[in-house]
């Protein structure tokens, strides 16, 4: 059965004129326009398509992903905007509609065509996709499903006094602190996180680095991929300033020295007076 708003595994029932038509279970046939019909589909084949309401009703099917599905948070930008609401690129051809309640009204001045907003993708009472600014309405400020490393996705938001505020999973709000930020992020981008330790009031601390061993690992492989693309050398040491460290790697000294250390026990760099050298692989 097709469900409005997220992707859905639906069987070709027939080809017709105007396309495919897929089993939508209670919905009906769907039909997934001619253009976007892949060339060999047979009877009972299954696809993988994203399911939208016209505004007659019907549903339609389309092959690629939006830029955010039902339940999730989106960076999107307004296209137009009329006394009813604004209407925003999500990826399909029919813009998704925001209805002015659902902007808070010190959001109000932000909804102009071309500027990007952060909005949550919901089902309205007409059983079509909607959007809305009132990101709190969706989001909760306490998790207690997490365990510390937990491996999460986030979406950039604002900025603090004390770091950055981030969407957990669609689905929480979290913080990163500045203590944790190394290079710049920009609100609606989309980055992996990584839960610390659990707070007593249950709200999220995340780390954009990956804890212990992981975070070493995945600092190696971009800095031997740099070595690689620099001709095998880089003229930064463990003696180098913190500043300059960050600029190139947007790491910490700290994890930069841990990491030196890793690939230099693997015989994979060599460490010189002028810089770093990677060795070649038997």
């Amino acid at each position: 059965m097709a469900t409005l708003g997220t992707l859905n595994h639906l069987k070709l029932l027939r080809l017709g004129p105007e396309g495919a038509f897929l089993d939508g279970g209670l919905e009906g046939p769907i039909l997934l326009p001619l253009e976007q019909v892949p060339p060999g589909l047979e009877t009972g084949q299954g696809l993988q398509v994203f399911a939208y309401r016209e505004d007659e009703g019907r549903l339609v099917a389309h092959l690629r992903p939006p830029m955010a599905l039902g339940g999730e948070v989106g960076f999107l930008k307004v296209l137009s905007v009329n006394p009813a609401g604004a209407y925003l690129d999500w990826g399909p051809p029919k813009p998704l509609f925001m209805p002015w309640k659902e902007v808070k009204h010190e959001a109000r001045r932000l909804v102009k065509p071309g500027n990007k907003l952060l909005v949550f993708l919901f089902s309205d009472e007409a059983g079509h996709m909607a959007a809305s600014t009132r990101l709190a309405d969706f989001l909760v400020d306490e998790a207690d499903e997490f365990k510390e490393g937990d491996k999460v996705s986030l979406v950039i938001g604002d900025r603090t006094d004390i770091g950055v505020r981030v969407i957990v999973n669609h689905r929480y709000w979290g913080m990163v602190h500045d203590s944790d930020l190394f290079g710049k992020v920009s609100r609606g981008e989309t980055k992996e996180g990584w839960v610390k330790a659990p707070r007593a009031d249950l709200k999220l601390s995340l780390s954009l680095s990956a804890p212990g061993y992981a975070k070493i690992d995945a600092v190696a492989q971009a800095l031997l991929d740099t070595l690689k693309r620099r001709g095998g050398f880089l003229p930064v040491t463990d003696k180098s300033a913190p500043e300059q460290i960050h600029t190139l790697f947007g790491i910490s000294k700290k994890v930069f020295k841990q990491t030196l250390g890793a690939l230099y026990k693997a015989r994979r760099i060599s460490i010189d007076a002028d810089g770093i050298r990677l060795l070649k692989t038997p």
